[in-house]
């Protein structure tokens, strides 16, 4: 039995179909789980509350944590330490491996390419929490209380990642005749990890007991591709002429007050203001997976939305 902890998110959902050819055992876990493939089963459960947490991993090989949680950093602070103590604890009682769904807020401004060795500094509240829980996770590997892994992908984009800011801000724009929109500086370098190619080598990865006991970058073209690039080709696929409104730092705090998710994202402005490359090298040299280009994601993303 392969358990989801966090079900009815892409990740999940990727996760879900490429885990096929190797289980037909696969548990959704959530407050409102829904299936992903008729053969799944699904638990309710809050993975805030530790019993009922352990009951959904119970007869479990392998559980994954790919949960979100609202994009508050107080709603973080709360919440994120419980919930992977709760998963900790859960797959020790059970005997389960936990794989571990991370981003890449812990390692903060990086000069250079983000890789499985960069340190953990966070610069920002956000990225505190998530090199406190991360930490607490390694710690437990290092101790040899339970066999886990945590892989990492950068901020990511792909046909059902309707939440992702390809989707909102381009792919959707694009569709409705409007014109594209950035966050911070488009000449800047940003990384996008593919979804779909996440969910293969989350599958792989957790069926290879090689892997367990490691820190996994998921696959990730290494294009350098700025913001404007990305647009560019966005464009240029969907039949547009090229425009981009970019919303700046400034612009962000000015109207932070009004808009939440504005308010929450200014401290991460890092990303977008400065390079953002993130290196996938060591999985490509072990499993010989081979990223999906800027071009082909972004031509399934926007088949995807034209086939509504």
């Amino acid at each position: 039995m392969h358990t989801i902890l966090g079900a009815n998110g892409v990740i999940a959902r990727e996760l879900s179909v490429a885990l096929l050819p190797f289980t037909a055992g696969i548990r959704q876990v959530s407050r409102h789980p829904r299936k992903v493939n008729p053969g799944d089963e699904t638990v309710a459960a809050d993975l805030l509350d530790a019993e009922a947490t352990a009951d959904a991993v119970s007869g479990s090989e392998v559980a994954y944590l790919t949960a979100g949680l609202p994009y508050k950093t107080s709603v973080w602070q709360e919440q994120w330490p419980r919930i992977m103590r709760n998963a900790i604890d859960a797959c020790k009682r059970h005997g389960a491996s936990l794989v571990f769904f991370d981003n890449v807020y812990a390692y903060g401004l990086v000069d250079g390419a983000m890789t499985e060795e960069t340190p953990f500094n966070p610069c920002s509240k956000k990225g505190e929490v998530r090199a406190k829980i991360a930490t607490l996770l390694l710690d437990e590997m290092q101790a040899g209380n339970l066999e886990a892994m945590i892989v990492r992908a950068a901020d990511f984009y792909g046909p059902h990642a309707v939440l992702s800011l390809p989707h909102a801000a381009i792919f959707q724009r694009l569709a409705a005749g409007k014109s594209p929109q950035w966050l911070g500086k488009p000449d800047k370098i940003h990384t996008f990890t593919f979804t779909p190619d996440t969910g293969k080598a989350l599958a792989k990865l957790a069926t290879s007991r090689e892997a367990y006991g490691q820190t996994w970058h998921m696959p990730t073209t290494k294009e350098p591709f700025t913001g404007e690039d990305f647009v560019r080709l966005a464009c240029e696929m969907a039949g547009r002429p090229y425009r981009l409104q970019a919303m700046p730092r400034w612009m962000m705090k000015l109207l932070g007050p009004f808009v939440s998710i504005l308010r929450e994202s200014v401290e991460m402005m890092y990303q977008f203001d400065f390079d953002y490359r993130f290196d996938s090298s060591k999985i490509e040299a072990a499993y010989g997976f081979k990223p999906t280009p800027y071009r082909q994601g972004i031509r399934a993303c926007l088949d995807q939305i034209n086939a509504r």
